[in-house]
């Protein structure tokens, strides 16, 4: 089917929502032939246009044009929502080129580098200070949770999640790197049941935790962080975070 005849059969709105359902199903052979069909402009509303932007960035991404994919992530200045898939697609293609060109994987402080080298464009970033790919105030969010509770529920992942504006995965991520890295740091082999801030530091419950690790494994946190040696009764509560009741 031609690309007229494609713009004859969907509306302006139901090409958007394609491209929506298509992206988050990763079906991303279908999403690459539905936007061959298309013709380079298909519509005139910024947000359905971004919602087409953004499946042809993925789409760059999955198949390698990264060059494509950063032109078109600095040329339209995308809303808050898409952020964050766009911001890895930035990272993660700039990591993969780097692999290419030194024929192995990047270590935390490669990536870290790299960050450096290729700072997120303002058209996907809002300005606000990242840490390790998180924002500041939601890893701050995860830190006071894992401060008290260092094994969440799935029920309290998903809280979390809604809470932060990262995915469940993400979190889950954080906590279990979080709790490998104490315990490397410690040279034990049971599972720390503590938290608090470290022995001796001026950190207090609830507070930004220091930048005092410039790269992490994973872009997730910082390694080597001493661990915590105490423990509180109750996990901060989210409902005032956007995260809803647990």
């Amino acid at each position: 089917m031609g690309s007229i005849s494609m713009a004859m059969v969907f509306s302006e709105e139901q090409v958007a929502c394609m491209c929506e359902v298509l992206l988050q199903s990763g079906r991303m052979e279908r999403l690459t032939d539905f936007l061959h069909t298309l013709p380079p402009s298909t519509s005139s509303c910024p947000g359905r246009l971004e919602s087409i932007l953004k499946a042809r960035a993925a789409v760059a991404f999955h198949l390698g044009r990264f060059s494509d994919l950063y032109a078109l992530l600095e040329s339209f200045h995308f809303s808050n929502r898409s952020h964050s898939l766009l911001q890895q697609l930035w990272l993660r293609a700039h990591y993969l080129e780097a692999e290419c060109q030194r024929g192995r994987p990047l270590g935390a402080v490669g990536k870290y580098r790299i960050r450096r080298k290729f700072p997120l464009p303002r058209t996907i970033w809002d300005g606000e200070e990242t840490s390790y790919c998180f924002k500041e105030k939601s890893r701050s969010v995860l830190w006071e949770w894992y401060y008290c509770k260092p094994y969440p529920s799935p029920r309290e992942k998903r809280a979390l999640a809604a809470a932060t504006g990262l995915t469940a995965t993400q979190v889950s991520n954080w906590f279990k790197n979080r709790r490998q890295r104490d315990r490397a740091a410690h040279g034990t082999t049971g599972e720390q049941k503590g938290c608090g801030p470290p022995l001796g530091s001026n950190r207090t419950p609830g507070a930004a935790y220091p930048k005092a690790y410039p790269f992490s494994d994973n872009g997730h946190s910082p390694p080597g962080s001493p661990s915590p040696l105490f423990s509180c009764s109750q996990p901060p509560l989210l409902s005032h975070m956007g995260g809803g009741q647990l």
